[in-house]
């Protein structure tokens, strides 16, 4: 799917050309908070977008406006060029999944899911075709006699996305669909969950604030902030090519620290060590530091390693901690002053993914906490990425 290009102030004219879902400058306060800030956002048709953002974020906010819970102070909610803004819930056909799925305990399954179209008054033989369509789409064919209290918690998450479904909505609306599940059972009910939307092909936004949720479920991911969108992307762009110092260090693990942006703008000198690192700018943000400029600089654990001293670009350092994780071992490591001492060097301290994956059993790891080391950037890892010191975003 190709990165989509829209424009705020789009007419109806040329809603033909438009994504099938429209954000238009969204705004929502409550009192004197301001939850959301003039939220634009495109989706198009088929493509599922995840919101990922820390709680207060105004994710869940945003999710209850496109549902009609709640009314926007500002802007517009497309869906094929048609403004649903001003639209009850029932009238705008979205299809809503809660993080609760909000089951009724003393129905079957069956019945859960005619319940909104037995509301629509239906006839009964359409309402059972849409139920027997909707439960084989989430394949739990022949579990219609059932009841909540009998079925797994992954299978009452089916059945509430089969609920939703039966109604035909245009869009399908998750609020943190996995969050109630143990972690195994969260994995395989995301796989489940992502390929009952695929095979329906609907348009689908959900809430969520675990990246690995967002990441697996989502085609792209569009951050917020303090209730902006500060990005929207696939998975490897904001992880690569972030646009904030937020999603920076939002996304995925990450160490920061402070340096002032070296003259021809490609590197940085770090201001506890003293090395020079070489560095990328967030390519159109909205404030880019000059050479000279004091900077926060973020990178990646996998980015850095370990190396002899002497090296371009080589930080001492001493290993504080160390943390197996599979494929892959974290060390955390503060770095050495510019003068070899440690009390100047503060808050330095980084991590490095190092693979340990070629030691035999039981074989003792090279590093281990307390030793003294070097660091330095890794050429083939991801690239270390510069903001304004303190930049807020």
């Amino acid at each position: 799917m190709a990165p989509i290009a829209w424009r705020r102030g789009e007419t109806a004219a040329s809603a033909a050309a438009m994504p099938h879902l429209v954000l238009d400058g969204l705004d929502k306060h409550f009192a004197d908070l301001h939850v959301l800030d003039s939220v634009c956002l495109a989706v198009e048709s088929g493509e599922v977008l995840a919101l990922l953002g820390p709680s207060g974020s105004g994710k869940t906010t945003l999710l209850r406006l496109l549902a009609g819970f709640e009314v926007p102070d500002a802007g517009r909610i497309l869906i094929g060029g048609q403004d649903v803004a001003p639209l009850p819930p029932a009238r705008r056909r979205f299809g809503m999944v809660f993080q609760h799925y909000a089951l009724f305990p003393h129905l079957t399954v069956g019945e859960n899911v005619a319940f909104g179209l037995e509301n629509r008054g239906l006839p009964p033989v359409e309402i059972q075709r849409n139920v027997s369509d909707a439960l084989r789409l989430v394949d739990l064919t022949g579990f219609e006699r059932r009841r909540p209290g009998e079925i797994s918690g992954g299978q009452q998450q089916r059945v509430a996305l089969a609920r939703a479904l039966a109604t035909e909505p245009r869009v399908l609306l998750l609020d943190e669909p996995l969050s109630n599940l143990d972690p195994a059972l969260r994995e395989r009910t995301r796989r489940e969950l992502r390929a009952a939307i695929e095979r329906v092909g609907i348009t689908t936004v959900l809430v969520t604030h675990e990246q690995e949720e967002a990441f697996d479920l989502g085609d792209r991911v569009a951050v917020l902030h303090r209730g902006r969108l500060d990005q929207v992307g696939y998975p490897e762009e904001l992880y690569e090519t972030p646009a904030t110092r937020f999603v920076a260090t939002f996304v995925g693990r990450a160490s920061v620290l402070g340096g002032r942006l070296l003259g021809a703008g490609t590197g940085v000198r770090l201001d506890a060590a003293g090395a020079d690192w070489p560095v990328a700018l967030a390519a159109g943000a909205a404030a880019v530091p000059a050479p000279g400029e004091a900077v926060d600089v973020v990178v990646r654990p996998e980015a850095l390693a370990f190396v002899d001293a002497g090296s371009a670009g080589a930080a001492a350092g001493r290993v504080t901690g160390r943390r197996y994780a599979g494929v892959f071992t974290l060390y955390r490591v503060e770095l050495a002053a510019a003068d070899g001492s440690w009390a100047a060097a503060g808050a330095a301290e980084v991590e490095v993914a190092v693979s340990e994956r070629g030691l035999a059993a039981g074989a003792a790891p090279a590093v281990r906490p307390g030793d003294r080391v070097w660091v330095a950037p890794r050429p083939e890892g991801p690239a270390a990425r510069a903001f304004p010191a303190g930049a807020a975003r």
